[in-house]
């Protein structure tokens, strides 16, 4: 018994690693919606590993190590790989010059600050109510959200049709991961009304372009979300 309950939490990580592994092969072979309920179950299963961690007070650091491990691939290859296939189209040509590689493997810079992301958040004591720089997790929805978008919606595709967009969104999206920028962490510090407001306004209006945007409005939630925590920084501690 003591066995299931010290390695229940372990289990789910594990799962969301093998959720995540099938996201990236199904975005490799262009099932994209398969990919989306991937990243979709990897989210559940990764707040539900530390939940259960600490439920069952099994907090270890085999268990940190697989969290990080795991996140690698469902949120720091897959991101990666989506973005390889935006810019796949466009071989070694920007704008209208040859250049000496393609372009598609600049995508693979989100995967490398991912992983730099993810290195440092384990070394950080300080981000217990807040995260330092965008999370792997929100990073990766902006991403394949994005993506998918453009895949559905032809009001997104002219993003997606500019190969120097996709390399600067590139650029903007491995800085923010290891970017010294405080965003907001929905972990509650207190109970009181005014320590809130931030993440009452986030999950308010984030609930709002859900409802307006629908299922496109999933990359916009997380436009929203850095746009809130840059207007509250000196509130986050």
């Amino acid at each position: 018994m003591n066995f299931i309950k010290n390695n229940l939490a372990n289990a789910f990580t594990l799962a969301n690693l093998f959720s995540g592994s099938i996201g990236v092969i199904n975005l490799i072979t262009g099932n994209y919606q398969v990919t989306a309920i991937c990243i979709i179950l990897s989210l559940i299963l990764d707040f539900f590993d530390g939940f259960i961690a600490r439920a069952t007070k099994s907090n270890s650091n085999l268990g940190a190590q697989l969290d990080s491990l795991a996140d690698m691939v469902s949120f720091g290859l897959l991101p990666g790989v989506a973005m390889y296939k935006a810019l796949e189209p466009f071989g070694d040509q920007l704008l209208g010059v040859t250049i000496p590689f393609d372009l598609k493997y600049l995508g693979l810079f989100i995967t490398v600050f991912s992983c730099l992301r993810l290195a440092i958040f384990n070394l950080d004591e300080e981000q217990t109510y807040y995260f330092k720089g965008l999370n792997t997790p929100a990073n990766t929805i902006l991403i394949f959200g994005l993506f998918y978008a453009f895949l559905e919606k032809e009001s997104f595709q002219f993003l997606f049709e500019n190969a120097l967009f996709l390399i600067a969104f590139t650029a903007l999206s491995s800085w923010l991961l290891v970017s010294p920028l405080k965003m907001i962490a929905l972990k509650f510090k207190s109970m009181k009304l005014q320590d809130n407001y931030p993440k009452l306004a986030l999950l308010l209006g984030g609930i709002l372009i859900l409802l307006f945007f629908g299922v496109v409005g999933i990359p916009l939630i997380i436009l929203y979300y850095i746009l809130i925590s840059l207007l509250v920084q000196k509130q986050l501690k």
